[in-house]
Order: structure tokens, then sequence, then C-alpha cells
């Protein structure tokens, strides 16, 4: 069987092997990017006005993660892969939710959440299993579904670690940086030429 039989294989077992009337109603309300909107913003608020230095920090690095992962994955990779979503390519698939026909790989979900996964796993250590949890939910939730071929998500988790981290990479260089000039400013020895 070669690699898109396995993907397709795993696909029907994960969105018809694995349905029952409760995953029917939980999946298609956690999938749904809407609903967790307002839980998001409010979260992303509490942390700029009562997180301190480190959770400002990290609600200022989420808009710049998830900004480079959703644009990596649906404005360049979707394109420029240009995969057929299940729900339009396989007769079987059980489709709970209104799909566009827009393209399928990587899944932009799992990218994003994956992204905000890493980040906040990285700040906040000792919560990362509620974040990694939400994003393997979530992600899962594309599959049950019926709009992502397990490597959809796969990638799209690949994409959002790798977004998240080369931000972190990008602000720990720049913060290093900064740390420097400020020591030179800082130096009075440097500051007047040396001593005399």
């Amino acid at each position: 069987m070669d690699l898109y039989g396995i993907d397709r294989t795993l696909f029907l077992l994960l969105n018809n092997g694995a349905a029952n009337g409760l995953f029917d109603i939980v999946m298609p309300f956690v999938t749904e990017a809407d609903h967790w909107k307002i839980p998001l913003a409010l979260a992303w608020l509490a942390l700029l006005i009562f997180g301190g230095r480190r959770g400002r920090t990290a609600a200022l690095l989420a808009v710049i993660v998830l900004t480079v992962s959703d644009q990596i994955s649906s404005s360049l990779l979707k394109p420029l892969i240009g995969r057929t979503r299940p729900c339009f390519a396989l007769e079987e698939t059980r489709l709970l939710i209104r799909q566009s026909r827009s393209f399928s790989f990587p899944s932009s979900h799992a990218a994003n959440n994956a992204a905000l996964a890493w980040l906040f796993s990285i700040t906040y250590p000792k919560k990362k299993w509620i974040f990694i949890g939400i994003a393997l939910l979530v992600g899962y939730s594309r599959i049950y579904v019926g709009v992502h071929y397990p490597s959809d998500v796969a990638g799209g988790y690949a994409v959002g670690i790798i977004s998240a981290g080369g931000v972190l990479l990008l602000e720990r260089a720049a913060r290093a940086l900064w740390r420097r000039v400020r020591s030179r400013q800082a130096d009075p020895v440097r500051k007047t030429g040396g001593m005399k």
C-alpha cells in the first residue's frame, strides 16, 4: 500500500470507524474556529493585563506566531500543493460541517493550534499538556468532521511547530543583541574610550 493508501485508510478509520453520537456533537463544535474566538481573546487580554512581563511577551509573540503560521499554511503551501479535501475526493466521507472548496494540505487549524501550543508550552512548561491536548483535539476534529486527511493535520503540526520555533529563536536572538547593546552603553570604560 502506498502512502496515499495509508492516509486514506487511516482517514476512513478515524472519520467513519470512530463515528459515534457524542463525537458527532462535540467535534463539529471543537473544530469551528468561531467558537474559540471569545475565549482566546479573553485569554490574550488577561495575559496583557495580568500576565506580567512574561505574559505580555507571550501575548505579543502569539500574534506574530499565528500570522507566520497561518500565512505559510494558507497562503503559501495550500495553493502550491493544491490537494483536494477528502470530503470532495472520497464518497465514503462523513462530512459534518459546511466546507468551502479550499485546499486541504496542510491543515491551517492544526498549524495555528500547534504554533500556539508550542509557544505557550515553552513559556508556561508546567501547563504544556493543556496546550498540547487542545492542539491534538482540534487536529483530530478536522479528520473526524471529514475535511482533512491525517497527513494534512500532521503537516499542519509541522508548519506550526517550525513557525513558532523560528519566531522564538529570532526573539531570543533579538533579546541577546539588545542586551549586548545595552551593556556597551552602560559600560563607563567603553563610554569614555578607556581609563586615563
